[in-house]
């Protein structure tokens, strides 16, 4: 199960060093090669005994807590890991086009007449997913469900059964991701939001689409992090990126 994990880590080259950490109330901010995200998780304990030691610590060090079972650790792990992955020239590389040719818009957008009429699973209640619920069938399973929502137990049911599956990246950070990649194996995996992180390792392991961020304004994004900012990070210096498993292979 730690497969992934390990091969992510193994990835991280020796040398680097962490050179900014913020921790938000919604977002996790890590600064090496680049500004890394992650979602802030707030399920346990809400200190970390790493504290007064993060900046300066090797990176790969900081990246290895993302399989900690401390999920505010784990989280601090998973923003390391993007803090390499999630650049700009990174994601030029995989998609074969410069960044500001990225289509705008976030995934559930950018595939809206390819989920017309077919079966869609959403893990994570994402904001304004309502307007997909009329072009599909659509089941949202989310830890904490709202109305409407199914628990997340019901993933064993219903995963198999679907066209497209989006695939919050947090499941990195809890740990739910190689399970949940395991029960998508028929369908199209889009893994979303600032968490994941823009590498093929992931292709390897039945992603079909990495939909994450990167940081193209470092400070403004520092600051919406520090000051307990969420969705304010697209406005303010995070870029939402988009890149296919075919567009990586001819790339």
């Amino acid at each position: 199960m730690w497969k992934i994990y390990d091969e992510l880590l193994a990835a991280i080259p020796p040398g680097l060093k962490v050179r900014d950490c913020v921790i938000g109330l919604s977002w996790t901010l890590i600064r090496s090669k680049t500004t890394g995200l992650a979602m802030t998780n707030l399920e346990g304990p809400l200190s970390l005994d790493l504290a007064g030691e993060i900046n300066g610590m090797p990176l790969r060090r900081l990246a290895q807590y993302v399989k900690s079972w401390n999920f505010l650790e784990a989280a601090a792990g998973l923003a390391a890991l993007n803090s390499y992955f999630n650049t700009a020239e990174q994601v030029e590389k995989l998609s074969g086009r410069p960044i500001g040719e990225q289509e705008k818009g976030n995934a559930f957008d950018n595939f809206q007449e390819q989920l017309r009429g077919k079966k869609v699973a959403v893990i994570g209640h994402f904001p304004n997913l309502e307007k997909l619920s009329g072009i599909c069938r659509m089941s949202i399973l989310e830890r904490r469900p709202q109305p409407g929502d199914l628990p997340d137990p019901a993933c064993e049911y219903i995963l198999p059964q679907q066209d497209f599956v989006f695939l919050t990246a947090t499941t990195l950070v809890n740990k739910t991701l190689p399970r949940l990649l395991e029960l998508c194996r028929q369908a199209v995996v889009i893994l979303v939001g600032p968490s994941t992180p823009m590498t093929p390792i992931l292709f390897k392991y039945g992603v079909s689409v990495l939909a994450g961020t990167v940081v193209v304004d470092p400070k403004a994004v520092r600051q919406v992090v520090q000051e307990g900012g969420c969705l304010q990070l697209f406005q303010r210096g995070g870029q939402m990126v988009r890149v296919s498993k075919e567009e990586a292979e001819e790339a």
